[in-house]
Parts: C-alpha cells; sequence; structure tokens
C-alpha cells in the first residue's frame, strides 16, 4: 500500500511513537514555507554576521527551502533529544574558576552528529517498514537546513532573544535533528508565541555582547565561534573576554529563566568523557596530539584539532590568575611548531608580565 493509500493521522501517530521509542524527546511535522525566516537568513548574510562562515552564503536559498536542497520535499519530520548531563560538573562553578576550561555541555559526551543520525535512519526504517520504500534524507547540523525555524514550525517550541529554539516545559539543552521526506503528511501548529517577554538577561550577559538584538547575532563576537568556527588567531580585543571557555560558550542558556524546567538526558553517551567538564587549563594545554586524538574520539572537539586546541587554551590560561605554574605551561610552548599557537601564547605571556 502506498504512503497515499494510508490514513495519514494514524501515520503521524505512528511516526511519533516510533521517535519517542528511539529516545527523542519531541517530534513535530511541518511543511516547507520559510519565506520570514529566509528574510531573516539574508538580512544576516548582508551584514557579514556570519563572518568566516563563507559556506552560509554559498549554500544561497537551499538553506531556506528544502526542496531545492532535496527535491520533491513536502513534509519535514523535526524531533528533538535532550542532552543536559546530570553527571556534569556545575556549570556555573566551572566558569567561576578561572584554572579550570569550560566545554560546552553539549561536547562533553558522543559526537551527537553521529549518534542522532542513526536514530533518524533507524525512524525512516520504521516508517519504510509501516508504508513501504519513500523519499528522504536525514540531517543532523550536516546541511545548509533552517532546523530552528523548522522545529518551530513543527511545534518543538519558539525561537528565543538568545536564537535557540527552547520549550516552555524542556527549556533549550537539546539537540534537533531532520527527516526531509516525500510524504504529504499533516502538519502540526507551529509555536507562534514568544515568551522571552521583557526579559534580556541574555543579551544583558553575553561576555562578548554578541546579541547585538533579539535573535540577532553577531557570530563574529560570538565566543561558539572564536573557539570552533575561526581558523586564524582570535582578536585580541576579544580575547579578555573569552575567560576560561576553550570549546564553546553556553552563557545565554545558562542564564535563561526557562532552563529551569530542563530535564537530564537518559542518553548515557551524552555524559561526560575524559574529564572534559572540570579539567584544568594546564593539564589540557599538556595534550600532544596523540592525547588530543585519543581523548576527542568520537567527540565533536576533534573537529577542531590541537592546533586550535591549544590556541584556545593559551587565550584562557592568558586570563587565568598569574602564577609560576601557569607562566611555566606557557613557557613550555613558546617555541611551538604552530606560529598560531605561538602567536597566542605569546599574548598570554605578556598578559602575566603586565600583571
Amino acid at each position: 500500500m502506498s504512503a497515499p493509500d494510508l490514513d495519514p493521522q494514524p501515520l503521524v501517530r505512528r511516526i511519533k511513537d516510533e521517535a519517542a521509542s528511539l529516545g527523542f524527546q519531541a517530534c513535530g511535522i511541518t511543511g516547507t514555507r520559510l519565506d520570514e525566516d529566509e528574510a531573516h537568513l539574508l538580512r544576516w548574510l548582508d551584514d557579514g554576521f556570519h563572518g568566516e562562515m563563507d559556506y552560509m552564503q554559498r549554500h544561497g536559498t537551499r538553506r531556506s527551502r528544502p526542496g531545492e536542497l532535496v527535491a520533491g520535499t513536502l513534509s519535514v519530520i523535526s524531533v528533538r533529544m535532550d542532552y543536559f548531563s546530570a553527571d556534569a560538573a556545575d556549570m556555573q562553578a566551572i566558569l567561576d574558576d578561572p584554572n579550570l576550561a569550560y566545554v560546552s555541555r553539549y561536547a562533553l559526551g558522543r559526537d551527537y552528529h553521529k549518534l542522532m543520525r542513526q536514530r533518524l535512519q533507524q525512524l525512516a526504517d520504521r516508517i519504510a517498514a509501516i508504508i513501504g520504500p519513500f523519499g528522504y534524507r536525514a540531517f543532523v547540523d550536516s546541511a545548509p537546513v533552517l532546523e530552528k525555524a523548522l522545529a518551530r514550525n513543527a511545534g518543538l517550541g519558539w525561537i528565543g532573544k538568545n536564537a535557540n529554539l527552547i520549550d516552555t516545559r524542556r527549556g533549550s539543552w537539546f539537540f534537533l535533528g531532520e527527516l526531509y521526506t516525500d510524504l504529504p503528511l499533516p502538519h502540526d501548529p507551529a509555536e507562534l508565541g514568544h515568551y522571552c517577554g521583557t526579559c534580556t538577561r541574555c543579551i544583558d550577559l553575553c561576555p562578548t555582547q554578541a546579541i547585538v538584538a533579539p535573535n540577532r547575532i553577531d557570530a563574529r563576537r560570538c565566543i561558539s565561534y572564536l573557539t570552533i568556527e575561526l581558523h586564524g588567531p582570535i582578536p585580541v580585543e576579544l580575547r579578555p573576554l573569552i575567560g576560561n571557555r576553550i570549546y564553546g560558550c553556553d552563557d545565554c542558556q545558562l542564564v535563561c529563566p526557562w532552563n529551569k524546567f530542563a530535564q537530564p538526558t537518559t542518553e548515557r553517551d551524552f555524559a561526560p568523557r575524559h574529564g572534559l567538564d572540570r579539567i584544568p587549563l594546564i593539564d589540557a594545554f599538556a595534550w600532544t596530539e596523540t592525547d588530543f586524538l585519543t581523548r576527542t574520539e568520537g567527540s565533536p572537539i576533534r573537529r577542531i584539532g590541537h592546533e586550535r586546541w591549544l590556541r584556545n587554551i593559551a587565550v584562557a590560561l592568558g586570563n587565568a590568575p598569574t602564577s609560576a605554574n601557569a607562566i611555566a605551561a606557557l613557557q613550555s610552548r613558546r617555541d611551538d611548531p604552530s606560529q598560531l599557537v605561538r602567536e597566542h601564547v605569546q599574548w598570554a605571556l605578556a598578559r602575566h608580565r603586565s600583571a
């Protein structure tokens, strides 16, 4: 029996039940119209807020027009998976200790791309077992997809002033994934509310003031961009503002009142590995490239490479209290083969000399 011959409502209920059984905390279905979001994206690009992420422009409208990315797309199945780990060290305590390295909570465990893509493939297989072969492609932050806009339209939450998707019942500590399908499924009602109200905590407390307006992020100032996406030197004027954040930044989520409703994940693969939730900066700076590759195996952190790992930690050590140990750690890499690392080490040492 082909998909059009099936009663769509029972099929949708079955899809959502299967998604829940695969560990997704929410599942919604939407269409492909993203006109207002496309206009927002194009203004953001025109302002140059994407920095060196040139691929954002190269993809053109494929990001905001699902049918251009995958021909024949009629419906998008949007899913959500929580990643907040109850086992991780207290975030504020780590940020308050300048001798420790802060790693964004999403990166403490196994790479979510692989895990969620596997689950989405299983979801597609289960749908095919019900209706027969159908056209689809699975995405997890792996292609030009406006995932937050699609999730909002599928009823999974609203987009807050920090540009994150937020759910009134679960906060924002979750990953998103999508199945682009050629199935003519009924769509869930979009989440049209905006429940930030007059709250501006994320805007006020962003360390680098990267949130220049509600739902408008200048990536060039964002610590996540600076420590992950940026390949070259971190702008000197922003280095002191990074503090001890060596991979990503969670401040805008940490201060969001809605995250008091966040629920710890039951997914063991998202539990912290190799002590990355509380690792001393000096210890992390001592990792050889072999150490780095071994301890970040299966982790999203590996994507930045050892060189940028050291660059980021050198900045954090430059922001740490002056001590013999911190200076000795920095001096151990004064002659690092990487000019990028050497430049940031020299900056950090100069900070301590001036102190």
